[in-house]
Formats: C-alpha cells, structure tokens, sequence
C-alpha cells in the first residue's frame, strides 16, 4: 500500500520522519511521532466533502477506515441550496456587467429600452439585462455609391454616379431616431440628386456643372440628414460620372470637342490681347505724353516771347529809333543767317557788294598741303575798312549806311 493511502497501513512519510498518523472519526488526522507532515490531498478533499454535506443539511457518511465523518448528520435546510445558488448567479450576473469600451466607439446605454447615457471609452460596467449597450464607432469613415438614370430640367435622360462619405457625429441620435440610418442616408441622397439634377440642364451636367452639381447634392443632403435627425455627417460628395443615354454618346462626344475647340479659340484671342493691349497703350500713353512736352514747350516759347517783347516795348518807348533800328539789324540778320554769302551796303549811291564765301571755302578745303588761311585782295580789304568806317559815322550821324554781316 502506498504511503499516503488514506487510512492506510503505512504510516510512516517522507515528512513525518516515522511518525504515525492517527485518524478521528471525523477525518481529521492526528499528529505522530515527534513532526507534523503536509496535509493529505484525498483527506482535504473529503473533508470538503463532508463540511458542504453539512451545509446542505445531508448526512456524514460512516468511515470504516477512520476517514469519514462519524455519527449521524444534522437535519437538512431546504434554503440553503437555493441560497447557494442565488449567490453563485449574482456573482456570475455581476461578473457579466464588465465591458470594455474601444477609443474609436462610443457606447449607448438603453435602460429598459430607454436612454440612459452615452458612455466614453475605458472599462464600464452596467447591470446586464437591465441595461441594454450599443457600441457605435464615430471615427470610421464610412461610404455609399449609387448609380442613376433621371430625367434633366431640358427633358432629357442622364446617367449619374455618384458616392457620400460620411461619420457618426451623434452616437445617440444614431441609434434611437432612425431605425435604419444607411437606407435613410441612401434615399435621402437619392431625393437630394433628383431634385438638383431636375433643376439643371444636361450640358451643364455633362461638362462644366459638375463641381456645381456635387456642392449642391452636398449641401441639400446635409440639410435633409440633419432634419430627420439620423446624426450623420456628411465629410466628402464625389460626382464620379456623368454620361448621357448610349444612343446619343456620339453626337455628345463631338458637342463636347467642338466645346473645348471653342474654348481653346477664346483662350487664344485672350492671349493675342493680353500680349497687344498692353503694347498699344503703353504706345498711346508715349503720344500723350509727348503731346503734353509738347505743349508744355510751346506755352513755354510763346510766355518766353510775350515777355521778350514786353520787355522790347518798355525799352522802344524809351528810345523809339533806337529799338527800330536794332529791330531792323535783327531781322535782317535773321533772314541773311541761313545764306554763306556776305552782303555790304556801302551807301545808297554805291553798288551792293558780294562776297563769295561759300566759293572761298570750298577753295581752301580742296586745296591739300597748302595753308589754311585765304588770301584777300589788299585792295578789297582797304575798302571794306573804308566802308566799316563810313557806315559807323552815318550810324552816329545821319544813319545813311549800314553794315550788315551774315552768319
């Protein structure tokens, strides 16, 4: 027999150092020898045994080896077991009311079918079936495509798809005021593109209205989503196609290439004038303002020369035929300025004499290696002096003769 058999015939243990072990008629083991020895595992299970049958109310059963309970067990509780169940089913219901709450989600607790609150993300616990929670993930980006055929304000038939994305703004109102939010979301977008595309003419669909399109698609579902209280928000409306009815794809095709050559032209004549507008004014704003220096000058001469002769009359109304005389060499000057010739008025009597000056100069130029200067006849020297001479006395005088050079 081993040597931990209960009740056994060998006493002695490993632990016990040869000591006996003793057995009560309750189950309990005595002590022998001179050390105690680790308790017996068929023993405590026994008397585990025995105590629950206690409990309970049940009777011990006799050990004819010393091992089980002796004498005969007390009256049995009828509530006792029922008790002991109770207690095990609260504590496996309140075990159960633990739950976990994920950071994306949120959790709506429904008490008895009515809201209680909207709890955040952690460890919660709530009294199950008591409290119903609905877990609802608000950072999800969820989507829907559709694709339909819808008569356009200019009566003609179009083919639009078209795709939502869109979050769970209001856990609450997500759950408890539409029983189906996904198909009130899809019809609500289809309304919405009904009645935009209704009101829009099939060109515009087709080519440039769709941006137009897609913004007012978005904002109208927003507004309907909102008013039914689904508590969805609408992030992004993509118009993915449109296209008009099979049968009439070709001709469009070439409506819309013969747009975009319109387009390319009118893009064209913009650049032409962008490029010759600007250089066309900058030219006219040079005439105007070569217009206005030349104005300017023109005022300019004429002040200088209004007040030149209200400074000649001041001076004439002085010495009247000193001024008429000055005047006189003036103009003549003036006149002669532009000729190479050198006229001499020696007197009234005598011929006009005439110097060929233009002839003199164009001798001494093509003369090479010679000198510069022109040689004058000593004799018509000798007379220009006497005609300098004579025509000062006649100024001083009687103003007879006048000498007169030109330029």
């Amino acid at each position: 027999m081993a040597w931990n058999e209960p009740g056994g015939g060998n006493q002695h243990d490993p632990w016990s150092g040869g000591g006996r072990r003793g057995g009560n008629g309750s189950g309990d083991g005595g002590k022998g020898g001179g050390n105690q020895g680790p308790p017996d595992l068929d023993e405590a299970l026994k008397k585990f045994q025995n105590k629950l049958n206690n409990m309970l109310g049940g009777r011990g059963k006799r050990g004819g080896n010393g091992n089980g309970s002796g004498g005969s067990g007390k009256p049995r509780n009828a509530f006792t077991l029922p008790g002991l169940l109770l207690i095990v089913a609260l504590a496996i219901w309140a075990a159960s009311g633990f739950y976990l709450v994920d950071q994306a989600e949120r959790g709506v607790v429904l008490r008895f079918g009515k809201y209680q609150e909207t709890v955040t993300p952690g460890l919660q616990w709530n009294p199950p079936l008591i409290d119903d929670v609905r877990m609802v993930n608000v950072t999800r980006v969820r989507s829907i495509s559709q694709t339909q055929s819808m008569l356009t304000q200019d009566e003609n038939i179009v083919s639009v798809e078209i795709s939502a994305q869109y979050q769970v703004a209001k856990p609450r109102d997500y759950v408890l005021n539409v029983r189906n939010p996904e198909l009130s979301l899809e019809n609500a977008l289809d309304s919405a593109l009904r009645h935009v595309v209704g009101g829009t003419d099939m060109i515009d669909i087709l080519t440039s209205g769709r941006e137009i399109l897609g913004n007012s698609v978005s904002s109208r579902l927003q507004t309907y989503l909102d008013s039914y209280g689904t508590g969805i928000m609408l992030q992004t409306l993509n118009v993915e196609s449109t296209s008009p009815p099979d049968a009439v794809q070709d001709a469009f095709d070439d409506v819309i290439r013969a747009r975009e050559d319109r387009q390319r032209a009118i893009n064209q004549a913009m650049a032409y004038a962008n490029a010759v507008i600007p250089a066309a004014q900058g030219q006219a704003q040079r005439i105007i303002e070569q217009g206005q220096g030349y104005r300017e000058s023109v005022v300019a001469e004429a002040q200088g020369q209004a007040n030149r002769f209200n400074a000649l009359l001041t001076q004439y109304e002085k010495s009247p035929d000193i001024m008429r005389e000055r005047l006189y060499l003036d103009t003549l000057s003036e006149v002669y300025s532009g000729t190479p010739k050198v006229m001499v008025d020696v007197s009234e009597q005598s011929p006009l004499m005439v110097l060929p000056m233009d002839k003199l100069k164009s001798n001494a130029s093509s003369t090479s290696g010679q000198s510069s200067q022109v040689k004058v006849d000593p004799q018509l020297l000798q007379r220009l002096q006497n005609t300098e001479s004579s025509s000062s006395s006649s100024r001083s005088g009687n103003n007879d003769g006048a000498l007169r050079e030109g330029r």
